[in-house]
């Protein structure tokens, strides 16, 4: 979803990679690669201009469902900000879990793992189906209890500028109090990791907490391989937003059924009918019979 305030605070972005890009070249670390570099910028220049367009049905339908609210919360009051904050940062996590468990979500969120370099040019590889396909759904409980729509969009764009400077290898940890209650780029590195111990780990926006107290919470290790299981092998923005989508109906089609057709949009990342590809809990649950059969 977009609004101003995200338009607003794409220069700082810009000027933050440009000086990421020359640290990292001058300490000789240099994880920006030309070709996924413009690649990201150009699927964070596409999600821009989709949302010029999806913004305003999303705020249409929101405003369409405020006035059913059940409640009048009033936005002058302290209280008002601190229940959006905790209202919008739940709804992103279960929103993002979703995306890593549900097929027809990751087609769109996909996008946003699909570079193996870990900077703040890959926060900016975002989706272009993402709003076209519901992922604005997870927020619609908002304006039914009373947040306005206007503060619903407002705070969403708050915590994806929040989540811009996480995306970094540049610093290793934040202080401990820190760690414990924040998404921070430790926890997130984690996240866009694609060794088998860290997958659909640490789903947060803002708050780690929610990590913490629904079980999906893995703390850093070593430094991740940052990618997917299986790369979508194209630095063309076209291709890396639409690709996954495109071999989800053609496996979907492919199946043999209705059912098993459905079955691989509702399903998670990796499910197939025949078992030719694999899900993260059948790929942990393989690698841990494996590893208990060697000490047998």
């Amino acid at each position: 979803m977009s609004a101003p305030i995200l338009y607003y605070a794409i220069p700082g972005f810009v000027i933050l990679l440009s000086i990421e890009a020359w640290f990292t070249y001058k300490e000789n670390k240099n994880p920006y690669e030309t070709k996924d570099t413009f690649s990201s910028l150009g699927l964070g220049i596409g999600n821009v201009i989709v949302g010029l367009f999806t913004a305003g049905i999303i705020l249409a339908l929101f405003s369409f469902i405020y006035k059913f609210r059940l409640f009048h919360l009033d936005h002058t009051k302290w209280w008002f900000w601190a229940l959006l904050f905790f209202a919008d940062d739940f709804s992103y996590y279960w929103f993002h879990r979703v995306s890593h468990h549900v097929n027809y979500f990751w087609a769109s969120h996909v996008v946003h793992h699909s570079s193996q370099h870990y900077n703040l040019a890959a926060a900016l590889r975002q989706t272009w189906t993402g709003n076209a396909t519901g992922g604005f759904l997870f927020w619609c409980w908002m304006p039914l209890v009373g947040f306005d729509p206007i503060w619903v969009l407002f705070m969403q764009q708050i915590s994806l500028i929040y989540q811009f400077w996480i995306h970094t290898e540049t610093i290793n940890k934040m202080p401990k109090w820190f760690e414990f209650i924040f998404n921070t780029p430790s926890h997130h590195r984690v996240h866009h990791g694609s060794d088998l111990k860290y997958l659909d780990k640490n789903h947060a926006g803002i708050l780690i907490i929610w990590d913490r107290m629904f079980g999906s919470f893995k703390n850093e290790e070593e430094r991740p391989n940052c990618g997917l299981t299986k790369n979508i092998g194209s630095f063309n923005p076209v291709v890396v937003a639409f690709k996954t989508w495109a071999d989800l109906f053609k496996k979907a089609f492919s199946s043999g059924s209705i059912k098993k057709g459905i079955h691989y949009f509702i399903q998670p990342p990796g499910w197939s009918h025949d078992g030719s590809s694999k899900t993260t809990k059948q790929m942990i649950e393989e690698y841990n019979q494996t590893h208990s059969d060697k000490h047998l």
